[in-house]
């Protein structure tokens, strides 16, 4: 594990608003939804995970995370079965979705801080996701937490593992110029 970013430390409480993306943070978010393996898995962006149950609304408000319907992952990774196209003819399209995501990727863009960001990790593992990935295009860099206490770094070459969910990205399709 390492200590890039800890935490333990509760940031001050923040809004989880609509966040202005960049240009890196849109290259990246489409170049790790194309790299993400989709056989077993459905990805999905901009995913409105449904927060207003009493339940989680309190898991909100002690983790410091201020949203009162959703929370909204740059990416969420479900596995097939559990999320899937809603044919319109049969089905009602779902606004925001109860059942959490085993991943919420979260790339940091120039209106975020990195506090809100974990604390918005902190409240994903309370609610059930297996895995979260902490993404910074600016440092070339993924963070993957496994837990709140458990995490790795990959950085610029190799590939991005995460063991909690079997899944291996080359870097360099993430961050290529």
């Amino acid at each position: 594990m390492t200590d890039l970013f800890d935490l333990e430390e509760l940031p001050q409480e923040e809004e989880e608003e609509n966040k202005m993306g960049s240009a890196n943070h849109a290259l990246v978010q489409t170049r790790l939804v194309r790299t993400l393996p989709d056989g077993q898995f459905s990805i999905a962006t901009e995913l409105s995970l449904d927060v207003s149950s009493t339940e989680r609304q309190e898991i909100l408000m002690l983790c410091k995370v201020n949203a009162k319907q959703e929370l909204k992952p740059d990416i969420a990774l479900y596995y097939a079965e559990d999320l899937h196209y809603l044919d319109p003819a049969e089905d009602i399209d779902l606004i925001r979705v109860e059942k959490m995501p085993l991943l919420c990727i979260e790339i940091i863009s120039p209106s975020q801080s990195t506090r809100f960001l974990l604390a918005k990790f902190r409240a994903y593992f309370a609610m059930g996701v297996k895995s979260c990935w902490y993404v910074d295009p600016n440092l070339k860099l993924i963070k993957v937490y496994s837990s709140l206490k458990e995490s790795e770094v990959f950085s610029e070459k190799g590939e991005v593992v995460d063991k909690t969910l079997e899944i291996r990205l080359p870097l360099g399709k993430i961050f290529c110029r």
